[in-house]
């Protein structure tokens, strides 16, 4: 794996200003099930890393202290740290509001059994990876078969009422294919709708865009082809002054599995602690927060490419 860092600790990214923190992001652990081509954290089988459960108590009392709205349990596979129902039942009970980014095939291992009722049970909105609708696209960036099982994990959170119920909100993540930014959301979520309910009879809320960031597997990759500096070149020239205005780490802070605070999950991955100081979340306050900057470099530029991305989709 190539060291990116070095090539984007040097920047130019305009400062961007603090606002009220309303989401927690959650990083339960980097083992997963998959092994995707396009993953910034590196995630896989082999990946040991996870959040125990003192550092899982410590998330939840910061949340709940907080007045914080919104927990956003990523990963790896999130659902792979023992501690996952736990923390989703304690952070329920105090109406916080729950996302898990769910890679769908984790939902169909012998050992999550009747794990996608429990979601339903208590209302977790599921944002699911489905990097295209097509399945040789799909399988030749996360592997062979897992579109097939993708589709039989979908038509089950259908089943359940995701997609179709206000509650359980069913939304779809597309990664472009390679160095490109991803096409129009709203053109592309019409055609997400249109194939999978022909084709499968399958429903969904929204579709997000995300844009590929040049870090981690997918940034090696690009090192490894001699292409980093020309998708580097891309995302800077693509840059919108609308999406820098609307990026997620104004109102957003990431917890890494070992409970330390990071201004994004992108500098979780990069080990750019918060605001360059390294502070665990046990240590952090509101008002320590309120007066630190956010810590940037040149991969910030792949959040306000073109229509810009973040992990709620484009920007503008």
């Amino acid at each position: 794996m190539h060291k990116i860092y070095p090539l984007i600790e040097k920047t130019d990214f305009p400062e961007i200003a603090r606002g009220e923190l309303s989401t927690l992001q959650v990083n339960l652990g980097y083992k997963c099930n998959q092994r995707c081509l396009h993953c910034h954290v590196n995630a896989g089988p082999n990946r040991t890393e996870m959040m125990d459960k003192s550092t899982v108590n410590q998330v939840i009392d910061f949340a709940i202290k907080s007045h914080i709205k919104v927990v956003d349990l990523t990963g790896g596979a999130p659902e792979l740290n023992e501690h996952f129902k736990y923390m989703i039942q304690a952070l329920k009970a105090e109406g916080i509001h729950i996302i898990d980014r769910c890679n769908l095939t984790i939902l169909n291992e012998k050992k999550m059994t009747n794990l996608a009722n429990f979601l339903a049970e208590n209302k977790v909105e599921i944002i699911a990876s489905l990097p295209c609708y097509s399945e040789q696209n799909v399988d030749a960036q996360r592997g062979k078969g897992v579109f097939d099982v993708s589709i039989k994990v979908l038509l089950e959170l259908n089943s359940l009422g995701y997609g179709l119920n206000h509650d359980l909100q069913l939304n779809l993540v597309y990664n472009p294919q390679g160095m490109v930014l991803p096409t129009n959301q709203s053109m592309l979520e019409k055609d997400y709708k249109t194939f999978l309910a022909e084709k499968f009879n399958i429903k969904f809320n929204k579709l997000y865009t995300i844009t590929n960031m040049p870090i981690n597997r997918f940034g090696s990759m690009l090192i490894s082809k001699n292409k980093f500096h020309d998708y580097m070149n891309l995302l800077k020239s693509s840059f919108s002054k609308k999406a820098a205005e609307n990026v997620m780490c104004k109102h957003l802070i990431s917890i890494g599995h070992d409970g330390y605070v990071y201004d994004c999950d992108f500098n979780q991955m990069l080990e750019i602690p918060l605001s360059n100081k390294k502070v665990h979340i046990s240590q952090l306050t509101l008002k320590s927060l309120k007066d630190l900057k956010i810590a940037s470099a040149d991969h910030c530029y792949g959040c306000t490419a073109g229509a810009g991305s973040s992990c709620g989709g484009s920007l503008t």
